[in-house]
C-alpha cells in the first residue's frame, strides 16, 4: 500500500470510528443548557484531551502489545469484531454500547466535567478507537507511515472540533433524521472495514503456522 492510499485508508477508518457527526447528537444533548461560549470551551477541551489520548496509544500501542505478548493480528481480529459491533449499532442509529450508554448520558447531564467523561473518553476515544489506532500503527511499514497515522488522528480530531464548535448549527441544518442517516452510512463503511480487519488478521495468523 503506497503512502497516499495508506493516508486515505487511515483517515477514513478513524473518521468512521470516531464519527464526529454521530457525536454531535450526544454533544448537543449534553451541552444544551450552557451558553455558546461555555459550549465552545468544552468542545475544545474535550477534543484536545481525546486527541492526546489517541496519540498516546499510537506511540505506546506496540509496547503494550509486546508487554502482554499479544500479536498485532490477534488484536486485528478482536478489534474487527469490536468494530463490527460498533458499526451494527451505528447502522441501527443507536448510541454505541462500546462507547457510552444512554444511562451514562442521563447521569452526565448535570456534571461539570462532561468534557472528560463521557465526551473525551469514551465517546471520542473508546475501546474501538484505541484498538483501531494500534492496529493502524502495527500495519505501518515505515516511520513515515507511522507519521501518516498520527496525521490522520490529528486531522480527524480537528474535523471533530469543527463539528462540535458548530454543533448547534449543524444540528439545525441537518436535523436529527439527517444526522442519523449519515451515521448509518458511516456504520456501513465501518462494518466493511471491520470485516477487512478480521479477514486480514485470520489470514496472517493462518500463514504464520505454515
Amino acid at each position: 500500500m503506497d503512502n497516499i492510499a495508506f493516508l486515505i485508508y487511515s483517515f477514513s477508518t478513524l473518521f468512521a470510528i470516531v464519527s464526529p457527526v454521530g457525536g454531535v447528537i450526544t454533544f448537543v444533548s449534553l451541552t444544551s443548557d450552557i451558553t455558546l461560549e461555555e459550549k465552545n470551551i468544552l468542545a475544545t477541551k474535550s477534543v484536545i484531551l481525546a486527541c492526546t489520548i489517541a496519540l498516546f496509544f499510537a506511540v505506546t500501542g506496540k509496547m503494550i502489545l509486546n508487554f502482554f505478548g499479544v500479536s498485532i493480528d490477534s488484536l486485528r481480529v478482536a478489534g474487527g469484531i469490536l468494530l463490527f459491533v460498533v458499526a451494527f449499532d451505528m447502522i441501527l442509529a443507536k448510541v454505541s454500547r462500546e462507547s457510552i450508554t444512554e444511562k451514562e448520558i442521563d447521569k452526565s447531564m448535570d456534571r461539570s466535567d462532561v468534557w472528560i467523561f463521557p465526551i473525551a473518553l469514551p465517546l471520542l476515544t473508546g475501546p474501538g478507537t484505541i484498538t483501531t489506532i494500534i492496529v493502524l500503527m502495527g500495519s505501518a511499514l515505515s516511520i513515515f507511515q507511522n507519521a501518516i497515522v498520527m496525521i490522520s488522528i490529528i486531522l480527524t480530531f480537528a474535523i471533530t472540533w469543527i463539528f462540535f464548535h458548530f454543533s448547534r448549527r449543524i444540528y439545525k441544518l441537518l436535523g436529527y433524521t439527517g444526522m442519523l442517516v449519515f451515521t448509518r452510512l458511516m456504520g456501513l463503511l465501518l462494518a466493511a472495514m471491520a470485516v477487512n480487519f478480521v479477514a486480514i488478521g485470520i489470514w496472517n495468523i493462518y500463514m504464520s503456522f505454515q
